[in-house]
């Protein structure tokens, strides 16, 4: 029997099992734009699961798909969402509900990695940004359009420019490049102001983490970031361990 996490975003499925120390272990990631997830999700998991957590930022009929798959062999599914405190942190949101629940998960990941005070960076279908201070209290945050989703607008007004391609340039001298520069520039300094901002409110800098899907393409213009692909996970794990 084993223990699974699971984080269903709107691109793709991660997951991992517990291990024994409560951690989660290796990272599997399956996009769902395709027909076959479902099929590649049932080859991966064992038989038998003696309890599933999950947590969904995805559609309606995405998160039933996956239900169903695992509601055939897990002893206990659960599906986590927002709660104004958990796991040593405690929310803004005057209404959890309105807190995605990937944004409140990667806080616990970042408040059992570290204990310290936290931005935490989603790169996404959005880019969501959240200051968490060194007693876990979560100080607010930030959304805006990720350099993907900036790049797909761009693309529906204007149906000559390209929705992808491109390579980062501070000043560049073709299309493809300064869109890519536009909009990664773009999402790094929304970046770097909230970085300055919560070390003016803060009265020290705190631990910048950048996670999600576009988070590598940020990484170059963040050098003071640390990469924590998995953090939704983590804070998964740490749910379920007080569960």
């Amino acid at each position: 029997m084993s223990q699974w996490v699971f984080d269903l975003g709107n691109s793709r499925l991660k997951c991992a099992p517990l291990g024994a120390d409560g951690r989660s272990g290796e990272v599997h990631a399956l996009a769902h734009d395709g027909g076959t997830w479902r099929e590649a999700l049932d080859a991966l998991l064992p038989a038998h699961i003696e309890g599933a957590w999950v947590a969904s930022v995805a559609a309606p009929g995405l998160t039933r798909t996956l239900a169903d798959a695992l509601a055939s062999r897990a002893g206990r599914v659960d599906f986590v969402s927002t709660q104004p405190a958990c796991c040593g942190v405690r929310i803004a949101y005057a209404q959890p509900q309105r807190l995605g629940v990937d944004r409140f998960l990667a806080m616990i990941g970042a408040r059992a990695a570290s204990g310290g005070p936290a931005l935490l960076c989603g790169v996404g279908t959005a880019l969501t940004i959240d200051l968490m201070d060194a007693d876990g209290l979560h100080l607010g945050g930030r959304i805006a359009p990720s350099p993907t989703l900036m790049r797909e607008a761009l693309t529906a007004r204007v149906a000559h420019l390209p929705a992808i391609g491109g390579t980062y340039r501070d000043f560049a001298d073709d299309t493809p490049d300064a869109l890519a520069s536009g909009c990664e520039g773009a999402a790094s300094a929304l970046v770097r102001d909230s970085l300055a901002l919560a070390q003016e409110q803060l009265g020290e800098v705190p631990t910048l983490y950048l996670h999600g899907g576009g988070a590598p393409a940020l990484l170059p213009r963040l050098p003071q970031a640390r990469h924590a692909p998995d953090l939704v996970l983590a804070g998964l794990a740490a749910w379920a361990a007080q569960a």
